[in-house]
């Protein structure tokens, strides 16, 4: 597996910020960490997807960029460890409301890429992520954590992939779940993603300078588990098996 070295190393742990393009395995990679390590797994995409929820039921046109902003800025978002046991890694709460599996919708996924590019949205949920992240022992994954929302997280790490390969694993999630799959429609959509995320002109994805950088095309998700794990040892006061920081 490919890296770089980590700097900025320090005595406590408080964050794992974890970025990289779509499909790269953030959010497994990350969920399987912060169980490990016993933190909160914060998936940042969650917010995006919870205030364009909130547009949609609000009947607020996702191409209004003012109305979808200023929803951003007034909204209260949570997300906290599961409260519920149905298989979700985390439970989201919009103003004291439980969304979490509503943010999965279709219509959500059709416009969440819209909303994450408006920069006041931007603004708004980076105060909210940073919020989230203070309070200490939390694997947060995104694509603007390391560089925007916590840059002085003392563990950086961006995964990356071929655009195959993640369509690829996307193509093998849909047949999975029986819902039908096109793995060129797929892949167009990763790579129409890559270029929204690496191009919009507020918090674009890139690699911060300091963050360790895997490759995980040849790698299981358990073997990139066990690399971020070993890599965050040296900032826990305590070994894994005591839960961390």
């Amino acid at each position: 597996m490919n890296s770089k070295s980590a700097s900025n190393r320090g005595e406590s742990c408080p964050i794992i910020a974890i970025d990289g393009p779509a499909a790269s395995g953030k959010s497994t990679v990350g969920d399987g960490v912060a169980r490990r390590l016993g933190f909160l797994f914060f998936d940042t995409g969650a917010m995006y997807r919870a205030v364009t929820y909130a547009a949609h039921t609000r009947h607020i046109a996702i191409e209004d960029e003012g109305r979808v902003s200023a929803l951003a800025e007034q909204l209260h978002i949570d997300v906290v460890p599961s409260t519920v046991d149905d298989g979700r890694q985390y439970t989201v709460l919009v103003d004291a409301e439980d969304v979490t599996w509503a943010l999965r919708s279709s219509v959500v996924d059709t416009y969440v890429s819209m909303v994450s590019a408006y920069p006041r949205v931007r603004t708004a949920l980076t105060k909210q992520q940073h919020r989230i992240a203070q309070q200490g022992n939390v694997v947060m994954v995104g694509r603007d954590i390391g560089t925007v929302v916590y840059p002085e997280a003392p563990l950086k790490i961006y995964l990356d992939a071929s655009p195959e390969i993640r369509a690829s694993r996307r193509h093998k999630e849909s047949l999975a779940r029986s819902q039908p799959a096109d793995y060129q429609a797929i892949l167009s959509g990763v790579l129409a993603r890559d270029e929204i995320d690496s191009s919009r002109k507020t918090a674009p994805l890139r690699i911060a300078g300091d963050a360790v950088v895997l490759d995980t095309d040849q790698h299981t998700v358990a073997e990139v588990i066990d690399r971020v794990v070993a890599l965050a040892e040296p900032f826990l006061p305590h070994p894994v098996e005591q839960s961390g920081c």
